[in-house]
């Protein structure tokens, strides 16, 4: 079975087969954009409807739940599909809420701003966006402290500037985001103990560096200088015993993706960017999805030159695998560290599954 790779023009006739195959994998990621009737019932679903699946003769698609309904089908109780686009529209103009307003908005008056008891649009919102309406606020907030320290003078100045009541709060917000305290962000990484070391795999020589949170770049073909360059003035120390175990997992990691060992991260991103990251470390080893795959499993369908942007902007190779994102065309698209790096990751995941 061929997984569903793409949203085509709606303004063409459906494809019964890409849309089927999405339909019997109870595929959520396109819920809204389809739903299918079963001619025996007269109901109609969303894609990720729990329910039985009915034979496939049995089934017809419609690009809008409208179109089945003049058709003489009626909506399922169950999966409800009618509710879809309300609940996507609510998820928008909540998050165009969160981005404007200049201090935080509690769930319950988010929540009711959009028509939505608290707890079931708490739900829907972390289903959609992949974190919580509360994370996408911080994650927000410290993107734009981020900013603010590369663009002003002192570090108070950003912290205000970032809509932040005190430093107290910034400090406690931003803890987990930037990766390290604001003044070392602001400082190029000053204060900051970097650890590194240059190791042989069998994908070529492996950049490997943590701070004591977590590994903070895994790369190829690159050496001390591109950690200088992006924090010029941390404690960059070579080799140590330190990284002795994240190394052998690291490694590990790349030999045996099947079974890749549950290593600690150190990387700061977006609300957006952690979303589609956290999508990319959902996908199994051996399988691939498309830009428009992880769009749509994020919530956001037509964002697909932005995830395309979030997968680019990954500092942690394999353990986060955008490699295992590839165009709509069935082609690998880009890869920061060679495309037959690329392609030798996905042979052996793949060779791998075919072992299990």
């Amino acid at each position: 079975m061929t997984m569903p790779t793409s949203f085509p023009d709606q303004s063409k006739k459906i494809d019964p087969d890409w849309a089927f195959d999405a339909f019997d994998r109870r595929d959520r990621a396109f819920d809204g954009q389809f739903v299918g009737a079963v001619k025996t019932t007269g109901i109609y679903c969303k894609p990720s409807c729990p329910a039985r699946r009915p034979l496939r003769e049995n089934v017809t698609f419609f690009w809008r739940a409208e179109d089945a309904r003049v058709a003489g089908y009626r909506a399922c109780m169950r999966c409800k599909p009618d509710e879809v686009g309300r609940d996507r529209a609510a998820i928008v103009a909540a998050l165009k809420l969160i981005e404007k307003a200049e201090c935080a908005i509690s769930l319950e008056d988010l929540a009711a701003a959009v028509g939505y008891a608290p707890h079931h649009f708490h739900r829907l919102f972390k289903r959609d966006t992949g974190v919580t309406p509360a994370a996408y606020a911080r994650s927000l907030q410290a993107k734009r402290a981020e900013a603010a320290l590369d663009s002003t003078a002192t570090i108070t100045q950003a912290i205000y500037e970032a809509g932040y009541s005190g430093p107290s709060r910034f400090y406690a917000n931003t803890k987990g985001h930037l990766g390290m305290t604001p003044s070392a962000w602001k400082n190029g990484g000053a204060g900051v103990e970097i650890r590194w070391a240059v190791v042989d795999t069998i994908l070529g020589k492996m950049l490997l560096a943590a701070t004591d949170k977590g590994i903070c770049r895994l790369s190829f073909d690159e050496d001390e200088t591109a950690l200088q360059r992006r924090f010029p003035n941390a404690d960059i120390i070579a080799g140590g015993s330190a990284l002795a175990d994240i190394i052998k997992g690291a490694i590990a990691a790349i030999e045996n993706p099947a079974h890749m060992p549950d290593l600690p991260l150190d990387v700061a991103g977006t609300a957006f960017q952690q979303a589609v990251w956290n999508e990319l470390k959902r996908i199994p080893a051996g399988e691939t999805r498309t830009y428009a795959d992880i769009a749509a499993a994020v919530g956001s369908p037509n964002a697909v030159r932005a995830a395309g942007s979030a997968n680019g902007a990954n500092n942690v190779a394999v353990l986060i695998p955008c490699h295992r994102v590839i165009r709509s065309d069935g082609s690998l698209g880009g890869y920061a560290y060679g495309l037959e790096r690329k392609q030798a990751l996905l042979d052996k995941e793949r060779a791998q599954g075919r072992l299990l």
